[in-house]
């Protein structure tokens, strides 16, 4: 019995996805930058406010001390490890390719802004009156919703197993 191939797990879907999702990435970053005021909060709704701030690290401003050479490196393996991880799973996990094609979107748009301006642009800002999350991006959600896609699957195949 051969197992069902899913979208994501051929070549040109991703491509295309990817291509897609990198583009709207790129995008907001471009609209952000040249309408949205820098380090200032404009207020969306109570809790979420658009805020351009610039990121020198990578996801959430971690690693921000860091060379940005080792950086850019650091990113490309990644999207290597996940391409391989990518070509490795089997092709009937639709959350795991799904997951995959997510990560290196927001990957490449976080290395985009790198290698254009050497830092990343951010601009999603979850707060309250006492506290506030790392100023974020739509590349910097493509990773997290992809990471999560994936333990998703994980978690999905371990009871199918059971079954």
């Amino acid at each position: 019995m051969s197992e069902k191939q899913v979208l994501f797990s051929r070549p040109l879907p991703i491509a295309i996805f990817i291509a897609l999702a990198l583009a709207a990435d790129q995008l907001i970053k471009y609209l952000v930058e040249a309408y949205l005021p820098f380090n200032e909060a404009v207020p969306v709704m109570p809790m979420l406010a658009l805020y351009r701030t610039y990121n020198y690290g990578v996801a959430f401003s971690m690693l921000s001390g860091m060379e940005g050479w080792f950086i850019v490196g650091m990113r490309l393996i990644v999207v290597a490890f996940v391409l391989w991880l990518w070509r490795r799973t089997p092709k009937d996990r639709f959350f795991a390719h799904l997951g995959y094609a997510l990560i290196i979107a927001g990957a490449l748009g976080n290395l985009v802004d790198r290698l254009i301006f050497g830092y990343v642009i951010d601009y999603i800002l979850f707060y309250t009156q006492t506290w506030s999350f790392a100023v974020f991006n739509l590349a910097d959600t493509f990773i997290s919703i992809g990471a999560g896609a994936i333990i998703l699957d994980e978690l999905l195949q371990s009871k199918k197993a059971k079954a």
